[in-house]
């Protein structure tokens, strides 16, 4: 230990009394005869009352109903990955699902694990027309008016063209244009362009209060408008679907292995890990990465490719297990799994 703590005081602290050294001689408490006792409890208020102890609403200080809660949202995702995506992120009063490609009694039954029933969930948010985001949309809607599916019209088109669902879902449509920002319950939200090769594709950015969300999910390349996005999020949930190494020495055949490295396909763990790095600011506190390939890619690699990149500008990552050394952390980063849930995730600021 440094000797400094140590060092010998060059002041001379008898001129000071202690805490409770002689408290009689400042006024706390009223001169008395010891043998008479405690004194009066009700004239003693009163005396504190008159020394503007207790100060009849000069202060500022404000009651204790009036202070708000802290500002937090609730996450979960259900699964990630070609095999389903669905996630939810709400508040209090009311949710949002993004995406609805994880069998729908697995959402419910999860929801309702934690408290959250589906009469709080306002809507769902569909990023594209592929099956693994929209085949349990109408199972999730059906016979539950108050929710809506939030949706460009394209992919509406192409969800009904391309899978068996029902034309019903046409009931719980609610058009939605990129860049025109809508509200859901508390929620505000703008879809933005993403490069993939579904119908129509879109991420989302999503805010609450001070909180913003970033969806971009089933993307080749990060657009403009992406990366206009993204990089304003404090939470931001982001594809790092492959790694290069596994993909080229895998079993795809070879026009499957380009469709996947092309700018409508998906994103290479280093190219998501050098992205994180170059676009990090303190405002972001989570990163979620999502739809992770099961042939082509491991948790661990994509997870230590992002943590390569944010430790070499002098980020220092928590993964999300709460433990006190990992609340510390200035960001936490995760892989989503593929088939299960996260549990609830509280996002704080």
């Amino acid at each position: 230990m440094s000797a400094a703590r140590y060092k010998k005081p060059t002041t001379d602290n008898s001129l000071f009394p202690g805490l409770f050294d002689d408290v009689e001689e400042y006024g706390f408490f009223p001169p008395r005869d010891k043998a008479a006792g405690l004194p009066d409890i009700e004239k003693e208020v009163e005396r504190l009352r008159g020394k503007a102890i207790f100060n009849n609403g000069a202060d500022d200080l404000t009651p204790m109903e009036d202070v708000k809660p802290a500002d937090k949202l609730s996450f979960i995702s259900f699964g990630s990955g070609s095999s389903g995506n669905c996630a939810y992120i709400g508040d209090t009063s009311g949710g949002l699902l993004i995406d609805a490609g994880v069998e729908a009694d697995k959402v419910v039954d999860e929801l309702r694990r934690y408290g959250i029933k589906m009469d709080h969930i306002r809507g769902i948010l569909l990023t594209h027309d592929h099956s693994d985001h929209v085949r349990y949309v109408y199972p999730l809607v059906r016979k539950r008016p108050h929710m809506g599916v939030y949706c460009t019209p394209r992919v509406l088109n192409g969800m009904l063209r391309r899978h068996n669902i029902s034309n019903r879902i046409k009931d719980y449509h609610h058009p939605i244009y990129k860049e025109h920002p809508f509200k859901v319950g508390n929620f505000e939200i703008t879809a933005f362009e993403v490069l993939h090769d579904g119908t129509d594709n879109a991420g989302f950015f999503i805010t609450r209060g001070r909180h913003a969300l970033a969806v971009a999910t089933d993307l080749g390349c990060v657009s403009e408008r992406a990366d206009y996005y993204m990089r304003r999020a404090n939470h931001l949930m982001i594809e790092a679907n492959y790694d290069s190494a596994m993909l080229a020495a895998g079993t795809y055949p070879e026009y499957l292995k380009a469709r996947i490295r092309s700018d409508n396909g998906h994103l290479d763990n280093a190219v998501t890990a050098e992205y994180l790095a170059r676009v990090y600011t303190p405002s972001l506190r989570n990163i979620f990465l999502c739809h992770l390939s099961r042939d082509n890619n491991r948790p661990e690699i994509a997870l230590n490719a992002v943590e390569t990149a944010l430790a070499a500008i002098g980020v220092r990552v928590g993964n999300g297990s709460n433990t006190p050394y990992d609340r510390s952390a200035p960001l936490q980063l995760m892989a989503l799994p593929r088939f299960d849930s996260t549990g609830l995730i509280t996002l704080t600021l």
